[in-house]
C-alpha cells in the first residue's frame, strides 16, 4: 500500500539528486552568483517574509510557547540583514569542492590525490529558528549539495516563504530551483521517511533539542552528524582574574540564553569563592538570572535555589544556570565530565598549567580560555555561518562549516599503469 508522505519525501530526494549532479559539477563563479541573489532576494523578500514570521509567532504565543523559545523563531528587520550578510560572507569563503586534501606521487609512477567532493544530498531536519533554513541552504549550495529543509511546525510559514524566496533567487541565476526545497513539517511522518531514504538522501543533521537529536539518530537509518546540546560549564579558578571572570560569566550566561552555546553551569573553586560568590551572585540575579546552586551559593543569597542533579544536567535554554563550588581544578574536569554535553566549557584562569590540564581533560568540541563560551559559533571561527555545531567526534567536530559538508574521492592517474 503506497504511502503519500513518503511518495512526497522521495520525490523531492530524487529531483535533489539531479539537481546535485549539476551542482557537483558547478564552478565556483557560478555557485557564488547564486548566493548572491540569494542574498539579495532575503532583502527583498523580507516584508514577506516577515509577515508570514508574524504569524508563526502569533500562533506560538497563543499555543503557550515559552518566550525563550519564540525569540529563536522571530525574525525582525535586523535578523534579516543578518541573514543575508551570513549568505554573502559565504559566497565570499573559499570553495572546498575540488580542494586536495592530499596528494602524492607512488614509487610506481601512479599519481594520487584525494580531493573533496559533495555529499550529495543533504537533509537538514531543525527546530524553530528560521535563520537555520537560509544558512543551511548556502551552505550546502557553496559546498556543491542540494539541501532537504524540514523544520518545524512553529515555523512553517516563514520557513515556506524564505524557501521560495531562496529557490527563486537560485533559478534566476541559471541553477537548478530544486537545489533548495522544503520537506513539509505538516505531518511528523516526513521527518521520518526523510531520515530513512537511504539511497536517495546521503546525510542528515539534526539541529534542535536534545529529544530531536536523539530521535534522529536513534532512528535514522541515512548517516547522521549529531548536532549541538549544549550543557556548557564556565569554571572560576583559583588563579582566575575575578573582574575578567564576572565578565566572562555573564557573557556567557546573559548575551542570548536560548542558544547552544550560551552558559548553563557555573564551577568556583573554593578559594576565590568567599570573596567572588557575593558579588558573582548579586550581578547574575540584577541581571535576571535564576541560580539553582549548591550549599554555598545558597548562603551567599536567600534567592539561590536548591540544586537538584537534574539541574546540573540541564540545558536550559532560559534565564537559569547551575552552581556550585569545586575543590579543586581535578574535581572541576570531574564535575564536567559527568554533566556536559560535549559542546562547550570554558576556564578563567591566570594559570598557564591551569588552562593546559582544563584543555587535556574536559572533553567537548570546544575549550574556552579566557573567553566566553558564547565564541563557539561558525561566524566567530571564520568558517561563515555553519550548519550546526557537532558534538559527536567522527568526521566533523565543532562549528561545521564548508569543508565539513564535503567528503573525499581518490583520484589516481597514471600513464598506461596494470598491476
Amino acid at each position: 500500500m503506497n504511502d503519500p508522505v513518503a511518495d512526497t519525501v522521495h520525490e523531492l530526494a530524487r529531483r535533489a539528486r539531479v539537481a546535485a549532479r549539476v551542482l557537483a559539477d558547478t564552478d565556483r563563479t557560478a555557485k557564488d552568483a547564486a548566493l548572491q541573489a540569494m542574498a539579495d532576494a532575503l532583502l527583498s523578500d523580507a516584508p514577506s517574509i516577515l509577515a508570514a514570521n508574524a504569524a508563526d509567532v502569533q500562533a506560538a504565543r497563543d499555543g503557550g510557547t515559552h518566550e525563550h523559545l519564540v525569540d529563536r523563531l522571530q525574525l525582525d528587520s535586523t535578523r534579516m540583514s543578518a541573514m543575508a550578510e551570513g549568505t554573502r560572507e559565504i559566497a565570499g569563503l573559499p570553495d572546498p569542492v575540488g580542494e586536495v586534501v592530499r596528494g602524492s606521487t607512488l614509487p610506481n609512477g601512479l599519481q594520487l590525490r584525494q580531493l573533496r567532493v559533495p555529499f550529495g544530498v543533504v537533509g537538514i531536519i531543525y527546530e524553530a529558528r528560521p535563520n537555520v533554513t537560509a544558512d543551511a541552504a548556502a551552505l550546502c549550495l557553496k559546498s556543491g549539495n542540494a539541501v532537504l529543509l524540514r523544520g518545524s511546525g512553529s515555523a512553517a510559514r516563514t520557513n515556506a516563504s524564505i524557501v521560495q524566496s531562496l529557490r527563486s533567487a537560485v533559478e534566476s541565476t541559471g541553477l537548478p530551483a530544486d537545489s533548495v526545497q522544503a520537506v513539509d513539517a505538516a505531518d511528523r511522518a516526513s521527518a521520518a521517511h526523510l531520515m530513512r531514504a537511504r539511497g536517495l538522501v546521503d546525510l542528515v543533521i539534526p539541529r534542535g533539542g536534545a529529544g530531536l537529536i536523539r530521535t534522529v539518530v536513534e532512528e535514522s537509518t541515512v548517516p547522521v552528524i549529531e548536532t549541538g546540546v549544549g550543557n556548557c560549564h564556565v569554571y572560576v579558578d583559583a588563579a582566575a582574574d575575578l573582574d575578567m571572570a564576572l565578565a566572562i560569566v555573564l557573557n556567557s550566561k546573559t548575551h542570548r540564553t536560548s542558544v547552544c552555546n550560551s552558559a548553563e553551569s557555573l564551577l568556583v573553586h573554593e578559594a576565590v569563592a568567599k570573596d567572588f560568590l557575593p558579588v558573582l551572585v548579586d550581578a547574575l540575579q540584577s541581571a535576571g538570572v535564576t541560580i539553582h546552586g549548591d550549599a554555598a551559593f545558597q548562603d551567599a543569597s536567600e534567592h539561590v535555589l536548591s540544586a537538584t542533579e537534574e539541574d546540573f544536567a540541564t540545558e536550559y535554554l532560559s534565564w537559569d544556570i547551575s552552581a556550585a563550588v569545586v575543590s579543586s581544578l581535578d574535581d572541576a574536569v570531574e564535575h564536567i565530565r559527568t554533566y556536559s554535553s560535549g559542546h562547550t566549557e570554558a576556564i578563567v584562569t591566570g594559570s598557564l598549567s591551569a588552562a593546559r590540564q582544563f584543555a587535556r581533560q574536559v572533553d567537548a568540541a570546544a575549550v574556552m580560555v579566557n573567553a566566553s563560551t558564547r565564541f563557539t559559533d561558525g561566524a566567530q571561527f571564520g568558517f561563515g555561518a555553519e550548519i550546526g555545531i557537532s558534538t559527536q567526534k567522527l568526521h566533523a567536530r565543532g562549528p561545521m562549516g564548508l569543508p565539513e559538508l564535503t567528503t573525499t574521492t581518490y583520484v589516481m592517474s597514471g600513464s598506461g599503469h596494470v598491476r
